[in-house]
């Protein structure tokens, strides 16, 4: 068995998730937005596929993920969970969908786990959601939550990139998210230090983006990690591939056979 081939086939869930932690497996988690991407990380063996409203960035070429929809979640989060046999799918709950109230909170989670077969949802929070987090995990629906830089509050950090250093505040929201039930907790742009003391402190698994190697799992996104999005090179980004050049290379190679007329041959025609 390959380094990036799954342990199991069976679907991983989200007792298997938590139970990671305490058996000291690290978590690999890549975000999707469609079929065809959903099932090559799925095969691939990671444990979880985050259907990421960071999509209003990378797919629809948005300057923040604020404008996303709950419903262009859905219609991404059914796509992928349709692709995926073995991955946990987590799906984000975009901006202004559950901070008015816990049940908001609730009717769109809800939303999102009846129409797309999804097996979590996330949202971006600790102290100042707890409540919401406390809704979801009462009726049984599992939420991760999110703290650090929360890309749905870029208009008050001021930049996607703000790293955040506020130790009490950190440490105050990941326990509050874990109090009120959150299965697993994003941590983003933060200081190792603090992403490491979190992790001990927490029972629940804390995902890193921009945290360093303590935490419990880490996150990235996909068309980052592949070299899809070039001149975007956050400190926190290794990059696995070029795709970018390889599609290029690729799609100029057809181009000019098609001038050429050495493509099609007759290998690719029928009699």
């Amino acid at each position: 068995m390959s380094a990036a081939s799954p342990a199991t086939t069976s679907r991983v869930t989200v007792p298997d998730f938590v139970k990671a932690k305490s058996q000291g497996r690290k978590l690999a988690v890549v975000t999707a937005y469609d079929f065809l991407w959903a099932g090559l990380m799925d095969a691939a063996g990671v444990d979880a596929v985050l259907v990421g409203d960071s999509l209003g960035m990378v797919v629809q070429g948005k300057e923040t993920t604020l404008p996303v929809t709950l419903d262009e979640m859905i219609y991404h989060g059914e796509l992928v969970a349709r692709a995926t046999k073995r991955a946990l799918v987590i799906v984000d709950l975009p901006f202004m969908t559950y901070q008015v109230s816990p049940r908001q909170a609730l009717k769109s989670a809800g939303r999102v786990f009846k129409e797309t077969g999804a097996g979590a949802v996330k949202l971006e929070g600790g102290v100042n959601q707890s409540r919401a987090i406390e809704a979801l995990a009462a009726a049984d629906l599992p939420v991760m939550a999110h703290v650090g830089m929360r890309p749905q509050s870029v208009r008050r950090i001021g930049r996607m990139s703000a790293i955040q250093r506020n130790e009490d505040q950190l440490v105050a929201d990941a326990r509050a998210a874990e109090a009120a039930g959150a299965f697993s907790i994003v941590l983003e742009l933060i200081p190792r230090g603090i992403a490491k003391r979190i992790s001990a402190e927490v029972k629940i698994p804390t995902i890193g983006i921009g945290a360093g190697p303590e935490c419990d799992g880490q996150v990235l996104v996909t068309p980052d990690m592949l070299g899809l999005t070039e001149g975007f090179s956050p400190r926190f980004l290794k990059r696995y591939a070029n795709l970018a050049e390889t599609v290029r290379t690729a799609v100029g190679q057809y181009v000019q056979e098609v001038r050429s007329g050495e493509f099609p041959t007759a290998a690719n025609s029928h009699e």
